[in-house]
């Protein structure tokens, strides 16, 4: 269960990155984001966003052209 969750469904890149980044800024250590995208590119932008920052990428789904990620705040 997310204790948070961003919609970007509509945006491209970079920009449900850089929304991610700010609410996870906000965030403890260990509460989930989970983020909904509908860019293509947004499983490799999150994926790099999460070694880059060492934040946990705990998962990665598609379903009728919507993304789904949840990650894990360090």
């Amino acid at each position: 269960m997310p204790d948070q969750t961003l919609d970007t469904k509509g945006l491209s890149c970079p920009l449900p990155i850089l929304h991610a980044k700010r609410i996870l800024q906000k965030m403890p250590p260990g509460q989930i984001l989970a983020v909904e995208a509908t860019d293509p590119g947004s499983a490799k932008d999150f994926e790099s966003f999460c070694t880059q920052t060492g934040n946990s990428l705990l998962s990665a789904s598609e379903s009728s052209g919507v993304f789904f990620y949840t990650i894990r705040k360090v």
